[in-house]
């Protein structure tokens, strides 16, 4: 069986097994595992092992300044603090809202004939593969706040409905040329990232997401199913009071499954969901990976290959890439339990 079609049986919910997986590192752990091996061979087993992706179009497309190379301006105008563990706004690119200055990617700018090429390329290299290309990065409502900046974006949802109605239209449009890039590539899905959540819950608030995004994530999930794509969505946090709505939306695959968040105990999302989507992600990288013992890091994925597992419609991830504070024998572990599931 290869690799895509261990993907395509869970996604029919149909049990795989070994579990298929992803897992990703950041630079300054991967380097000490190096050390640890005398080598990087390893990295070729989580290279990709199943499923693989491009990107039609770089958003939020952060470039460092010619004259200040710890900031950024991100695609639509904003500046960034970016020599930090995290990048940092400095400046929206819509501080007012008034939106005769708002300067979203147009079409032609989205179409890139080069990158087009390069996703192409990329498709066919990977033949055996379950490949997507990512849409837009920011989604709907993030890209609200990078373009207001957070705290202009939630007073707007909450006190300028027309306003931040209007915005999000706009901003609907430009993900949906977009998607329409993306669907002229070959592959079995399209990935969004839309940050929803906090620890707490939707951050906006479950209500204003209804009201203001649903109806764009049902008209991009069914343009995507219409042209035979499965849809997947990144969005980190407590999204536990739409999850019914994600799935009456379309979409298919939900990541990260933040195991920490209010609600998204992924046993739980499992039982009550599991029939209905596919769940991608549920390794504690707020807890687990970091703060547990090598023992408890691998019995806890053998509990979700056995658990969340069963009956397919799971692939096993951390909720984020490891981290490079992470201890050594912690990432040891992570990478042992990952590719030897059956020991």
């Amino acid at each position: 069986m290869r690799p895509r079609d261990t993907i395509e049986t869970v996604l029919s919910h149909e049990e795989a097994h070994p579990v298929p997986f992803r897992l990703g590192f950041h630079e300054g752990i991967a380097a000490r595992i190096d050390d640890h091996f005398g080598d990087d061979g390893w990295r070729e087993t989580v290279r990709d092992p199943y499923m693989a992706g491009c990107s039609v179009f770089d958003v939020p497309g952060k470039k460092p300044l010619e004259d200040d190379p710890t900031r950024a301006a991100d695609c639509f105008g904003g500046i960034w603090r970016i020599d930090g563990k995290a990048d940092h706004q400095e400046r929206p690119a819509l501080p007012e809202p008034d939106l005769d200055k708002l300067r979203l990617p147009d079409a032609d700018t989205i179409r890139n004939p080069e990158q087009l090429e390069k996703c192409r390329q990329f498709i066919d290299e990977h033949p055996d593969l379950y490949i997507g290309a990512s849409v837009w990065g920011t989604g709907l409502y993030e890209t609200t706040w990078y373009l207001r900046g957070f705290e202009n974006a939630l007073a707007d949802a909450a006190g300028d409905e027309e306003f931040y109605g209007a915005l999000v239209d706009r901003i609907a449009e430009a993900v949906e040329a977009a998607l329409d890039v993306a669907l002229e590539l070959t592959v079995d899905y399209v990935a969004f990232g839309d940050d929803l959540g906090d620890q707490n819950g939707v951050t906006i608030g479950p209500d204003r997401w209804r009201r203001f995004f649903k109806e764009h994530w049902a008209r991009l999930c069914g343009k995507a199913h219409a042209a035979g794509k499965k849809v997947f969505l990144h969005s980190c946090g407590s999204v536990a009071d739409v999850v019914p709505d994600l799935i009456e939306v379309g979409i298919d695959v939900l990541d990260p499954v933040q195991p920490e968040p209010r609600g998204m105990n992924p046993y739980e999302l499992k039982a009550a969901y599991g029939d209905r989507i596919v769940f991608h992600g549920g390794l504690g990288s707020q807890s687990t990976i970091p703060f547990g013992t090598p023992d408890e890091i691998r019995a806890e994925v053998k509990r979700l290959c056995a658990r969340m597992g069963r009956n397919g419609g799971y692939i096993l991830a951390p909720a984020k890439a490891i981290r490079d504070e992470t201890p050594l024998e912690n990432a040891l572990a992570v990478l042992d339990v990952f590719t030897n599931q059956e020991a």
